[in-house]
């Protein structure tokens, strides 16, 4: 913590758009803690803007991805010590930045990972059920007979194993699939104490009925499945992601489903959020779509946002929690 630490604790709630911030139980609690600031309105996408949000802010609670914590962002807030995000994802920050700014960055990992892997599941049946565009159907009138896919004795391929893949793990041996998984730290012995073997991810993309993306979007991992993986992949196959819409190249993704290389996608997020009308992929019958939001519901909501209050907390009190980045220098 900085030298200023005993000045009065100044927050700033830059980007609470879709709103679920303000006016909370989370929000009375963090006002307690200091003079408090939200903006509930969109416009923290744009750096100018976000910065003068912020403006002399010591601690700031992100909600939104599209709010973009750039090294210039940085720069410019100079008073800024603390980034606490709301959820998992720091594809946002520049972590890199924040450390040489002097910057601490903290999420709130797990709290979403039940939901989350709900929804993975429920895109899962929903795609392999054609169910979407089975209901619309029948409400005009038709009665279609066409066959299902059933996910008994299917292949599970999980790509990634933190808590939301490691949930995902489980309910897919629950409904009696087979599951291969990828760890990005390569611990075989985790993946099998999870109930699923160790695989590739060759192996997986060439071997799985499904795919669920569980990944940390990194530079790494961006991209990580192209036009190669999709050309591995069986016909029948269907993708799931619940991570980041950049863990796909775009154009590969678009080939792979308008040339029927694969049998459909269960998609929660997108290169570009909100999804713009007229996307390519909102003409596509075998794609289920959802608004990034597997993890809204009330219970992960409320959680969350106290656990990144709390956080804040911890950090004032010398003993930060969740801690993603640790500031490389004392802050100026």
């Amino acid at each position: 913590m900085s030298a200023d630490a005993k000045s009065p604790v100044t927050i700033c709630v830059p980007d609470d758009f879709p709103s679920v911030f303000d006016k909370t139980q989370a929000h009375e609690r963090c006002r307690k803690v200091g003079d408090t600031r939200v903006f509930t309105a969109r416009g923290a996408d744009d750096e100018a803007e976000l910065i003068q949000r912020i403006d002399t802010a010591r601690i700031a609670i992100n909600i939104r991805a599209h709010a973009r914590f750039t090294d210039r962002v940085m720069e410019a807030c100079r008073k800024l010590e603390l980034i606490s995000i709301w959820g998992t994802g720091t594809d946002n920050i520049d972590l890199d930045a924040a450390g040489r700014h002097g910057i601490t960055v903290c999420n709130t990992p797990g709290i979403n990972a039940f939901a989350v892997a709900e929804h993975a599941l429920a895109l899962m049946l929903a795609t392999a059920r054609r169910i979407p565009r089975i209901d619309r159907e029948v409400r005009a009138g038709a009665w279609p007979r066409d066959l299902l896919t059933q996910l008994l004795g299917k292949t599970l391929g999980v790509f990634g194993t933190g808590k939301i893949g490691a949930r995902v793990i489980a309910l897919g041996r629950a409904l009696g699939m087979e599951v291969l998984a990828y760890s990005a730290r390569g611990d075989a012995a985790a993946v099998a104490a999870l109930g699923a073997r160790a695989a590739s991810k060759e192996d997986i993309v060439r071997r799985a009925d499904v795919v669920s993306l569980h990944l940390r979007l990194a530079p790494e991992t961006r991209g990580f499945l192209g036009r190669r993986e999709f050309a591995m992949m069986r016909p029948t196959a269907i993708l799931i992601n619940t991570g980041r819409g950049a863990l796909v190249e775009r154009d590969a993704l678009l080939d792979a489903l308008t040339q029927n290389k694969i049998a459909g996608a269960g998609l929660d997020v997108f290169h570009d959020e909100p999804i713009k009308p007229g996307d390519p992929l909102l003409a596509i019958p075998s794609v289920v779509l959802s608004p990034h939001n597997a993890g809204q519901t009330p219970e992960v909501i409320r959680d969350g946002l106290l656990r990144a209050i709390e956080n804040v907390e911890n950090y004032l009190a010398g003993k930060p929690t969740d801690v993603v980045v640790a500031p490389a220098k004392a802050r100026r």
